[in-house]
């Protein structure tokens, strides 16, 4: 076993402190990683304050983590020490079902073993995330991470990253395509820089005017404001795609009337309510509402090569440990941009 520096939630809504707890110990399809960098994804806030329920304390956050490989095991032929190595949503399913034989393991049909707030397959051990100086992952669901970029910026590709890549693949976005992001922030300035970068003609939806500037330079071609109902009575029809990222409670209704005829609104922020369509804004024009989730190992390197070729990394705030509270509150008021990435040597040094 290896003794782990972390910081932890000790109880649903508490602040995150110092924590240690033992990691296994290297087995033969395993890789040791030595974590430099993490991610905060606003699920990390939802799940430390149990706002989704059934959270597990105390509970080490952290799904989008990137590191150097200290140690592997004895049948490991995917990765050796010294590589650079990722970790994103999941660490485990059960590879069986038909969703993991198609290489769609976050669809798991017994469900995906989460990198934290989950149990290993045994369900009784709880994984923790990375918010830690160390983990221990067999080698399958490990990514390969690249040097041409720098690694603090590819962390959150590991989440916000695939979350918008994979929808934006599945429904075949590229060249001609009228698409719209929904909600500028972590999820969203990923959502535009992939849908510029595949070739579409690509608007932003925000409620905030004053994101317009960022937009543009992101890559986006045009850009509205929800909350000017005239702006949104002429983008009525206008969409073939909608990526739909908002957390917050809002009206799904507003954006399916955007769709052309055979459009589709994609949903991938998780709002805290359920939300009612009305039925004629889907059968008018034949529209899909349909909803996304990461993607699965293979999907995540696809991406992660392709980012590394096209030069595409997330534009990030780098933070020490101690500020992870104020980070949370921060992100609360959708105060950065647009991402925090915790430098795990602050860790070390904590």
């Amino acid at each position: 076993m290896t003794p782990t520096n972390a910081y932890a939630a000790p109880a649903a809504g508490a602040a995150l402190a110092p924590f240690q707890f033992n990691r296994r110990n290297t087995g033969p399809n395993d890789v040791k990683i030595e974590i430099l960098y993490c991610g905060v994804c606003h699920s990390d806030i939802h799940q430390v304050r149990d706002e989704w329920g059934g959270s597990i304390f105390p509970m080490v956050p952290g799904h989008e983590i990137v590191g150097r490989i200290i140690e592997t095991g004895s049948d490991v032929t995917n990765f050796k020490v010294g590589d650079l190595a990722g970790i994103g949503c999941f660490v485990d399913s059960c590879r069986t079902c038909p969703s993991c034989a198609a290489g769609e393991e976050q669809y798991c049909d017994n469900g995906m073993t989460g990198t934290y707030n989950s149990y290993e397959r045994d369900g009784r051990t709880p994984t923790y995330g990375g918010y830690s100086t160390h983990i221990v992952v067999d080698e399958k669901y490990t990514l390969h991470i690249s040097d041409k970029l720098p690694l603090e910026a590819v962390a959150p590709l590991l989440c916000a990253g695939i979350t918008t890549y994979s929808p934006l693949r599945h429904w075949k976005v590229g060249k001609g395509s009228k698409v719209a992001i929904v909600g500028l922030g972590g999820l969203g300035h990923m959502g535009v820089k992939f849908a510029a970068s595949f070739g579409a003609e690509v608007t932003v939806i925000s409620t905030s005017a004053g994101k317009e500037d960022d937009a543009r330079k992101l890559g986006a071609h045009h850009f509205a404001v929800s909350k000017d109902s005239a702006q949104m009575r002429k983008l009525r029809g206008e969409f073939d795609f909608i990526l739909d990222t908002v957390s917050a409670e809002h009206d799904y209704n507003d954006y399916l009337q955007l769709l052309k005829l055979n459009g589709t609104l994609v949903v991938v922020g998780i709002p805290p309510n359920p939300s009612t369509v009305n039925a004629f804004n889907v059968i008018g024009k034949r529209r899909s509402l349909a909803g996304s989730m990461i993607g699965g190992i293979r999907e995540t390197q696809e991406m992660l090569i392709y980012c590394a070729e096209h030069g595409i990394t997330s534009d990030i705030e780098l933070i020490n440990i101690d500020q992870i509270n104020e980070a949370y509150e921060r992100m609360l008021k959708n105060d950065v941009r647009y991402r925090f990435v915790i430098d795990i040597a602050s860790l070390n040094k904590a």
